[in-house]
């Protein structure tokens, strides 16, 4: 298993969830200096709070259930790890001990708009079987029921992806992010520059993580919106009850919470999965129904987060005046 003196320092994206981070994660999964985990968002850190142990025992909860359960063996001069998982963004605190074993990490924060942000989120929640709720307008007026732990779907991995109020606070957490491991070590990147400019993003990441530059991979869109037509459905074969996790889950799903899974999922191929799920996925997909957000829910978004896109633009130096604006 790698150990952690094998790895020289990690790169953690921890930008918003539908930042663009798919695409800085095949960048650095395509980078031969990187070894990268089985699947892309372990949300180790996220899930355990590791603050607390002395370095004897930090070091060996690291190796056996971080290094030992997510990542490959390194090959020859991939001496630098990758973690992708968003969720660090909202507990940023948690990331110290990863700090204090790699002191020359990088951070990257991806972030967006929050009014295109947000109807993505949903979607994407929708199809990965942790959203219930079909319409973006409903799921927010739901937010104060599961700020109190109610209206939680049974599949939902992380109920606090469900806060769409919370996903986009970035003035909060950016502040945080740079308080806990130093704003010289994090690189945030707007999906507006992103999308303008992706070569020289890419420039700019390997530049700041210490990586020798490389082309690019191929640009494309990823994880573009998708509809299903059976919400339970889609719940039972996306994020299946741990019961049925051998029988419906895919190899690398199945892999976070079995460790035998976990060693079966580094060997299989990217995409891997059960013949017969694969098919029951293909079938319930239905095309993306385009629906603006109301005006006045748009109105709720803006007076809701404008102080902390103004806290954001002050933070990075960045005039954000054109996020939020409500749209016809």
């Amino acid at each position: 298993m790698p150990r952690i003196g094998d790895i020289d320092r990690f790169i953690f994206i921890v930008g918003a969830p539908r930042c663009g981070t798919t695409t800085m994660a095949r960048w650095l999964q395509a980078h031969p200096q990187v070894l990268f985990p089985f699947v892309k968002e372990p949300h180790f850190f996220a899930q355990h709070d590791l603050r607390g142990l002395d370095e004897a025992e930090l070091r060996r909860r690291i190796e056996a259930d971080y290094l030992d359960h997510f990542f490959p063996e390194p090959e020859a001069g991939q001496a630098v790890g990758a973690d992708c998982s968003v969720s660090y963004l909202y507990v940023p605190e948690q990331l110290e001990p990863a700090l204090k074993l790699w002191p020359n990490s990088r951070f990257i924060v991806g972030l967006r708009d929050p009014m295109s942000l947000l109807p993505s989120l949903h979607k994407r929640l929708i199809f990965t079987g942790d959203e219930n709720i079909r319409r973006f307008e409903d799921a927010w007026a739901a937010i104060p029921d599961r700020a109190a732990g109610r209206r939680i779907p049974w599949s939902a991995i992380e109920p606090k992806w469900l806060r769409y109020d919370e996903a986009a606070r970035y003035g909060t957490y950016v502040e945080r992010l740079f308080g806990a491991v130093g704003r010289e070590r994090c690189l945030v990147m707007l999906f507006d520059d992103l999308v303008a400019d992706p070569a020289e993003q890419h420039r700019r990441l390997l530049e700041l993580c210490g990586l020798d530059p490389v082309p690019p991979p191929e640009l494309k869109a990823e994880r573009e919106s998708k509809g299903v037509r059976f919400l339970l459905l889609q719940q039972l074969l996306k994020r299946p009850p741990r019961m049925l996790l051998p029988y419906l889950a895919s190899v690398r799903h199945h892999g976070r919470f079995d460790r035998q899974a976990g060693a079966k999922a580094k060997k299989s191929a990217p995409g891997g999965s059960k013949s017969l799920r694969k098919r029951l996925l293909k079938w319930n997909k239905a095309a993306d129904e385009k629906s603006p957000i109301p005006l006045a829910v748009q109105r709720e978004i803006k007076a809701r987060l404008q102080d902390e896109i103004d806290r954001l633009g002050a933070l990075i130096g960045r005039d954000l005046g054109h996020w939020l604006r409500p749209r016809e």
